[in-house]
């Protein structure tokens, strides 16, 4: 995307956002801890809670999960699906929407919008208390809810696009819904809030992709899988683990970065 604006390819270097992995580790289900968060939510020891994390849920392929459910939902075992956001009036809206679409699927008795504010020190024990992470983002720069996820141990079901291509290895640490719709735009208006005036059009000398939709069947597929083979979660979620110390634990960013900066001023 950089390159595409002009910024020469040469002069990038990426790092990842780094993870604490400390904070982030796989927990039991009979941890106290885990045990409250998932009876505060409602699920029962014997459910399967599948989550999303987001902003918005919508944002993070919320409604390609719920399509999805409701194609598995008489196979399925026992599941619940709960989705945290982020208290704000965009959210409200889009919260309202949501739900609608659930109550058209006739799967909203399985649906749960946490909306309450909530610290980052519990965000471990969130994640913790799911059985499957999910989210098929629309539009993602890197995923640090699936990151994390990967560090709690957990499998994750995602999108094959964007930054998970760089995060998530399919078939190992994830399964990987295909891309089934691009948005793409050949203009914008803007105003304000980017320092325009109101109304201010602005042409892109090429088309952008601007968002993405994974493929509902493949999600479908998907979550059976994972929901019908506990063994299948736990390698997984195992592997999601190694993979994040290995290459996201923010020690690792964080000598990476000197490193780079040594080199860049030739120090050795």
């Amino acid at each position: 995307m950089y390159v595409r604006d002009g910024i020469s390819g040469d002069k990038i270097e990426v790092l990842p956002v780094g993870c604490d992995t400390d904070a982030f580790i796989p927990r039991p289900k009979d941890d106290p801890k885990i045990s409250a968060v998932r009876e505060a939510l409602g699920i029962s020891p014997d459910q399967l809670m599948i989550l999303t994390v987001g902003g918005d849920a919508a944002s993070k392929g919320a409604q390609e999960v719920m399509q999805a459910l409701a194609i598995i939902d008489r196979k399925a075992p026992d599941w619940k699906y709960v989705c945290k956001v982020w208290p704000q009036p965009r959210t409200k809206i889009q919260n309202q929407i949501d739900l609608e679409m659930a109550a058209q699927l006739g799967i909203e008795k399985n649906i749960t919008y946490a909306t309450n504010t909530i610290s980052r020190a519990f965000m471990p024990y969130l994640i913790g208390a799911c059985d499957i992470y999910a989210a098929p983002s629309r539009l993602e720069g890197f995923g640090m809810p699936q990151v994390e996820a990967g560090a709690c141990g957990k499998p994750v079901i995602s999108i094959k696009a964007m930054g998970m291509l760089d995060t998530l290895i399919h078939g190992e640490t994830a399964l990987l819904a295909k891309v089934a719709q691009k948005i793409v735009v050949n203009e914008v208006i803007l105003g304000d809030e980017s320092g325009f005036e109101d109304q201010h059009k602005v042409v892109f000398k090429a088309p952008r992709t601007v968002d993405y939709r994974a493929s509902v069947h493949d999600i479908a597929r998907h979550l059976m899988t994972l929901m019908t083979d506990a063994a299948l979660r736990e390698k997984m979620g195992k592997a999601g683990r190694a993979r994040v110390v290995e290459h996201f634990d923010y020690r690792v960013v964080a000598r990476r970065f000197v490193q780079i900066m040594n080199d860049r001023m030739g120090i050795n």
